[in-house]
């Protein structure tokens, strides 16, 4: 399963990523990290939508989004 981890000390929450995410997953947390700043976070619920497309972490300027991806299974391998 492809998934996200947001480094909460990192974000700053700006919410680029909000913008990118083609499944719409991503979205303001109501928790804030050490700095003040209202963290991005994905529900629980609706880690399992995510892609793995890197879209939000190519656009997060503080580098604090981690993408994981699932890697595709390969034609006839079993």
């Amino acid at each position: 399963m492809s998934r996200i981890v947001i480094q909460e000390d990192r974000c700053k929450g700006c919410l680029l990523c909000t913008t990118v995410c083609p499944t719409q997953i991503i979205v303001q947390s109501d928790r804030f990290n050490q700095s003040g700043y209202k963290v991005a976070e994905v529900p629980e619920a609706d880690m399992e939508k995510c892609i793995g497309c890197t879209s939000c972490a190519l656009i997060c300027p503080d580098l604090a989004i981690k993408v994981y991806k699932t890697p595709k299974k390969k034609k006839g391998a079993a």
